[in-house]
C-alpha cells in the first residue's frame, strides 16, 4: 500500500515521503517553525532576502503565539507542530488526488487510482483465497477505498481521499485501521495481538544466547507502552495506540527540544528575538517521527 503502512519491527527508523523529499536540505530553524512549508515554499524561503525571510517569520510567531504574549510557550510550539504534522499529510494527498482525478471531475475512481499508481486496474474477488502477500494488499487497499467512500456516489471526493491515504488521520476510518490491524497480526482470531503476534515471523536462533536488542526493545515497549492493563495482550484501543503515532507525544518532544537549543535567556519560552537570531541552529529533518517524521538534528550555523 502506498501510503498507509503497518509499524515495522527494525532497529532502522522507517522514513516517510516528508523524509524522503526533505533529508537532503537543511533548513534554518526558524524555518522549522512553518513546518507548512511544502518543500517547494521551503526552497523559495532559502532564496529570499534575509529582511524578507524575517518578515514572514515575525507573522509566523505570532500565529503561533496563541495567547499574543510575546512568547511562544511549550505548549504554543507543540501546538503548532500537531498542525502542521496534519497540514502536511492533508497537503500531500491533495497533490496525490490532483494527480489521480484524470478526467478532472473532482473525483477519483478506483479505476483512475489503479491506472496511475499501478498502470493497470487490479482487482480481487473478496471471497477468492490469494496465497501471495502482495494481491492480499491490493485486496485491502480495495477495502480501505470503499470504507473511504461515504456517499452514493462510486469515486472519492478530495476529503475521502485523504482518508484513503491517510485513514489514522479520520475518525471514522478509525474501525476500518483497528481491524485491519487485527486481520493482519491476530493470527489466532481471538480479537487481541498476543505478544508473540506483536513480534511477527520473529524466532530466537536456537544458537544465540539472547534475543537481539531491537527485539528486546519491542518488548519493551509492548509490556510498558501499549499494554496498558497489563493483560499480556493488545486490544483493539491498545493496538490503536501502537498503529497510530502519537503525535501529540512528538510535538511535544519537538517543541522542546527547540526551546532547549534557541532559549537564550533560560525562561523555556521562546521570544520573537531568540527566534530571529542570527546565530539560531539550523534543522536537518530526519526520518522516523510522526506523520511527516521531522525530527531536530541540529547543527550550528557558521
Amino acid at each position: 500500500m502506498r501510503s498507509w503502512r503497518r509499524p515495522i519491527r527494525t532497529s532502522q527508523p522507517n522514513s516517510s515521503s516528508c523524509a524522503g523529499h526533505l533529508k537532503e536540505s537543511v533548513l534554518p530553524c526558524k524555518t522549522f517553525l512553518d513546518l507548512n512549508h511544502t518543500v517547494e515554499e521551503a526552497e523559495e524561503y532559502a532564496r529570499l532576502s534575509p529582511e524578507e525571510q524575517q518578515r514572514r517569520l515575525r507573522n509566523i510567531v505570532k500565529k503561533i503565539d496563541a495567547d499574543a504574549d510575546g512568547l511562544l510557550s511549550e505548549d504554543e510550539l507543540s501546538s503548532w507542530i500537531q498542525q502542521s504534522f496534519k497540514h502536511y499529510v492533508t497537503q500531500e494527498a491533495k497533490q496525490h488526488f490532483s494527480d489521480y482525478d484524470k478526467d478532472g471531475d473532482g473525483l477519483v475512481s478506483w479505476k483512475e487510482y489503479n491506472l496511475q499508481m499501478y498502470d493497470r486496474v487490479i482487482d480481487f474477488d473478496e471471497n477468492a483465497v490469494l496465497e501471495d502477500q502482495e494481491e492480499e494488499s491490493f485486496r485491502q487497499e480495495k477495502k480501505r477505498f470503499e470504507k473511504a467512500n461515504r456517499d452514493d456516489v462510486p469515486a472519492l471526493n478530495v476529503d475521502e481521499y485523504i482518508a484513503f491515504e491517510h485513514p489514522e488521520e479520520v475518525e471514522y476510518m478509525t474501525d476500518f485501521v483497528i481491524q485491519e490491524a487485527l486481520e493482519e497480526h491476530d493470527k489466532d482470531g481471538d480479537g487481541f495481538v498476543s505478544l508473540e503476534e506483536f513480534l511477527g515471523d520473529y524466532r530466537r536462533d536456537p544458537t544465540a544466547g539472547e534475543d537481539p536488542e531491537w527485539i528486546l526493545v519491542e518488548k519493551d515497549r509492548f509490556v510498558n507502552d501499549y499494554d496498558k492493563d497489563q493483560d499480556g495482550k493488545l486490544n483493539p484501543q491498545e493496538l490503536l495506540s501502537w498503529i497510530v503515532p502519537n503525535n501529540q507525544g512528538i510535538a511535544q518532544e519537538e517543541a522542546l527540544h527547540l526551546i532547549e537549543e534557541m532559549d537564550l535567556n533560560d525562561d523555556k519560552k521562546l521570544s520573537e528575538a531568540e527566534i530571529l537570531d542570527l546565530k539560531s541552529p539550523q534543522v536537518t529533518p530526519q526520518p522516523g517521527f510522526g506523520p511527516c517524521k521531522c525530527s531536530a538534528s541540529l547543527h550550528t550555523q557558521s
